[in-house]
């Protein structure tokens, strides 16, 4: 990275990546601090984070598209599950309707950003990839909008033998544009989102598709096209269809949610029941698809109009679940002593954690270890100043909590400027609360980094809330302050410092 002598950039507030949730968050700062300069930075060279990172076959978001897109920004397509082109248009729509693209700076990639409290202010250093010079930005406020995991690399395990296939093994984080699998004998090791979409995509071209899991996922259908939201659309303004439809999809993921939390042996049989009426009568459902444990302690995966059941009904893609024991040249030996063939293996295993884009973090000079502090209402950490992250529901469409984030955030510093505020900071009530994993998931990509994540408290506002209702009673209608922050002001005569000032004391 070469040198600048430029000056730094201010601004009130830097977004940091220029996916869903940033460009959310630049909608609402425009709307609710319009007098707030901010800027976006994005080490890639387009928006959509997640959606223009995949580029596997079939990538759709397991969400209907009324929840997962924005409250302000109706969804307008027939497809209520929709692929990822669909959704980039989308984004770009957004973008191009609220001129957010002014403000958006490609190729910055952030490497470190640093709190100054006795200026009240971050530093954040940035790479721009296409030139190598140094760029450097001072704000106010940083809201990291980076997602959970790691962009450049997805989780891939390591396997006996992977050096004598003469096939080819590919991760769907990284898929070849050139990858020829017509006529091809494939399996795909996984059995998750990834999995499930990839299965059917594939299916018509591939000679024969393998799903090759270890561990049963749960798996439910869901319609493709919502006939309540195209007829609604047909007979109301488009504004109108689509509230009425969100608060029926919001309504549903609830209460199917709470089923399987209340009554999970019920909800097993359910999924069970539902499963073995798509499929050819005896096939092994308890065998493929009985994970064990109850649904929602992992995420479900969906399947748009059954596509995956339909699949494998047409006999053009199986399941086999196994472990591997190693590959060999022409696929994959496993434990039970069958083997299957393979001129491809695509290792669609998961994804990698990595808070902050893997961004170094300094508070005055120290480190940040996101193990040592706690999230408050599910958007700062304690200790940490003038710091908002966004992260969305695990059991729900992700968009619904970021919305509410960036509201709350938005009241935050209209409060503050009421008040003459320069910085805030949550503050534990009790150095020795009880605490748990921020993403207390049973999901494979979070237990192998349980000891790393930030922490969660027993109760609100210290618990990540997973609750649309909760949220919209805490981060829409309740208060901003609360006696956990501690807020500050900065004066030419009273510098900041760490300690609460007398003339900060919030009120």
């Amino acid at each position: 990275m070469s040198e600048s002598n430029a000056a730094p950039i201010y601004v009130d507030v830097l977004i940091i990546g220029a996916g869903i949730s940033g460009i959310g968050a630049a909608y609402y700062l425009q709307r609710d601090q319009p007098s707030k300069t901010y800027a976006i930075v994005e080490a890639r060279d387009d928006i959509g984070g997640t959606w223009d990172l995949f580029r596997y076959p079939g990538i759709r978001s397991d969400s209907d598209l009324y929840t997962f897109s924005y409250e302000f920004k109706p969804w307008t397509d027939e497809d209520a599950i929709a692929g990822g082109p669909a959704i980039m248009s989308y984004l770009r729509e957004t973008v191009a309707e609220h001129q957010l693209g002014r403000n958006i700076r490609f190729q910055h990639k952030v490497k470190r950003v640093s709190w100054s409290s006795a200026r009240a202010r971050w530093t954040t250093e940035i790479e721009h990839t296409g030139t190598g010079e140094s760029v450097t930005y001072e704000s106010a406020f940083l809201f990291a909008a980076t997602g959970y995991y790691r962009y450049d690399q997805g989780y891939r395990p390591r396997w006996k033998g992977e050096e004598r296939f003469k096939g080819q093994i590919v991760h769907p984080q990284h898929w070849p544009e050139d990858l020829d699998y017509a006529g091809k004998r494939v399996v795909v090791i996984g059995s998750g989102a990834t999995a499930v979409t990839l299965i059917p995509a594939m299916a018509d071209e591939t000679a024969h598709i393998t799903m090759l899991q270890r561990t049963p996922t749960y798996i439910i259908p869901l319609p493709k096209k919502d006939p309540l939201a195209n007829t609604l659309r047909r007979a109301l303004p488009a504004k109108t269809a689509y509230e009425i439809t969100r608060k029926k999809n919001i309504a549903q993921q609830r209460y199917f949610f709470a089923f399987c939390q209340r009554f999970p042996n019920a909800a097993r049989q359910l999924i069970r029941t539902v499963n073995r009426a798509l499929l050819p009568r005896g096939f092994p459902v308890d065998t493929h698809f009985n994970p064990p444990y109850a649904p929602w302690d992992q995420r479900l995966c969906a399947v748009p109009d059954a596509d995956m059941f339909r699949t494998i009904s047409k006999g053009k893609a199986s399941v086999v679940t196994d472990q591997i024991e190693t590959f060999v040249e022409d696929g994959l030996q496993l434990a039970s002593g069958k083997q299957l063939q393979a001129d491809i293996i695509v290792t669609a295993t998961g994804l990698n954690i990595q808070l902050f884009g893997g961004i170094e973090v300094l508070v005055d000079g120290a480190p940040l270890r996101p193990a040592d502090h706690v999230a408050f209402k599910g958007m700062m950490f304690d200790a940490v100043p003038n710091l908002v992250f966004a992260i969305g529901y695990t059991n729900s469409s992700w968009t619904l909590k970021v919305g509410l984030i960036c509201e709350h955030f938005c009241r935050l510093l209209g409060y503050m400027d009421d008040h003459g505020y320069a910085a805030v900071v949550p503050q534990r009530p009790d150095p020795k609360m009880p605490t748990r994993p921020l993403l207390d998931f049973g999901a494979g990509y979070v237990k192998r980094v349980i000891d790393d994540l930030p922490r969660q408290g027993p109760a609100y506002p210290w618990a990540m809330s997973m609750d649309y209702a909760v949220d919209v009673q805490g981060l829409r209608q309740g208060p901003v302050y609360d006696p956990n922050l501690r807020f500050y002001s900065l004066t030419s005569a009273h510098r900041m410092r760490g300690e609460v000032l007398p003339s900060a004391t919030a009120s």
